[in-house]
């Protein structure tokens, strides 16, 4: 039977991430990679993520999205002020046009007057593409993989992808499904209440994975069925 291993939340790590595939010993003949989401954003190099995403993709490796994507596909794709700047401003989408090779004069807009930034580029077009195309969740007979998690008392499959990018606790103390969700998006030091960035298993069947790297925290894959974890700190 094929390793599944699983990593989430990597936000542009890109020596990390590498690290880490390497650390697992990841073979994509022998194990099947699931990653889930937020490539993007905060971290030094998303483009280079996002490039090496796709190889993986090519590979085999099942590839979700996350709420970083969902915010930076409403900037790129839309001409609303409030997405720019949700995006741009708050949450790490500057650092992600930075690894493209834009510089902040490229992205700076006017506050009275609101006309987002043309930028051209042609590796960008193809990555919003990529990410556009990307499914939500992944269901299997045991586990569900998702970004953020799915809303309690419904199937997976019956959940708006708003709330598979985005959901946070009511998930996380509301779930009791048959099967194991294994989840992105929140940092496991919040799920563990203490400093503690390691994998959280929770005792609703619930697997929680963000170790927070981009902060400070480190890196984390889960191996399944084995429940071994594979780490790249700090």
């Amino acid at each position: 039977m094929k390793r599944i291993l699983v990593i989430s939340d990597i936000h542009g790590e890109i020596k990390k991430f590498e690290q880490l595939l390497e650390e697992a010993q990841y073979d994509a003949k022998k194990d099947q990679l699931i990653l889930l989401g937020d490539y993007v954003d905060r971290g030094p190099n998303a483009r280079a993520v996002i490039e090496r995403v796709k190889e993986l993709k090519e590979d085999g490796a099942l590839v979700l999205k996350g709420n970083h994507e969902d915010m930076m596909i409403k900037a790129l794709t839309t001409d609303e002020e409030r997405s720019w700047n949700h995006w741009v401003k708050r949450n790490g989408g500057d650092k992600t046009l930075y690894s493209y090779g834009f510089v902040e004069e490229d992205i700076v807009v006017n506050e009275e007057d609101f006309q987002k930034p043309i930028l051209q580029s042609h590796v960008l077009e193809d990555h919003v593409k990529f990410i556009q195309e990307l499914d939500h969740y992944i269901e299997t007979e045991e586990y569900i993989f998702v970004h953020a998690g799915v809303e309690p008392m419904k199937r997976v499959s019956e959940c708006e992808p708003y709330t598979l990018m985005w959901i946070r606790n009511e998930f996380h103390n509301g779930y009791s499904g048959e099967k194991v969700v294994v989840f992105g998006h929140t940092e496991t030091k919040t799920l563990h209440g203490s400093e503690n960035c390691g994998v959280y298993f929770g005792s609703n069947r619930i697997i929680g994975i963000d170790g927070g790297a981009v902060y400070g925290g480190q890196l984390n894959c889960l191996e399944l069925p084995s429940k071994k974890v594979y780490v790249v700190k700090n």
